[in-house]
């Protein structure tokens, strides 16, 4: 069963769901905001922005590379204390409704994932993020469920909405 399928047309997801395809090593997740599209989309494309909300409340997002294009590339650290974990990827789509793009936690270089995000309009400001990562297997796609990526998820959505609501004439640029 889809996990927004009992949702009416006045309700909204605002907590993200992740769901483990218990066919293929991917993982869904689907979370709705009070933002259009275009907010979306800078707020996931703009390197100061993005280092404002992604991750776990518990960790510092250092921005090593951003060039957030069709055919472009990316890598953070995240930091805390002295631990830090780093990540890579290429753009490998951006329009306005979609960013294709991999994903490398450098600590495990061989599980490169593939990710889509989705933008669905759902009226009266509103939009759903419907977002899937694939993985090159099973175990790989265990590694990153196990992480704690749900916190990172929650955390990361929660701060996004707070830093949507703080500057809403602009898609969140300061």
């Amino acid at each position: 069963m889809n996990p927004t399928e009992h949702l009416q047309p006045t309700e909204h997801l605002t907590t993200a769901t992740i769901e483990a395809d218990p066919e293929v090593p991917l993982i869904r997740i689907t979370r709705d905001f009070p933002a259009t599209a275009a907010r979306l989309i800078h707020a996931h494309t703009d390197p100061e922005l993005y280092s404002q909300w992604v991750g776990p409340e518990s960790l510092s997002t250092r921005i090593d590379h951003w060039d957030a294009r069709t055919g472009g590339s990316w890598a953070f650290t995240n930091i805390r204390g002295e631990e830090r974990f780093s990540f890579h990827g290429c753009f490998h789509e951006i329009t306005e409704e979609r960013i294709v793009q991999t994903f490398t936690f450098d600590g495990w270089p061989e599980g490169v994932s593939l990710e889509t995000m989705r933008l669905e309009d759902l009226g009266d400001g509103w939009t759903r993020m419907h977002s899937t990562s694939l993985f090159d297997s099973f175990e790989g796609r265990g590694q990153m469920l196990d992480s704690g990526m749900d916190v990172g998820v929650h955390e990361g959505y929660a701060a996004l909405d707070d830093l949507l609501a703080a500057d809403d004439t602009a898609g969140g640029a300061r």
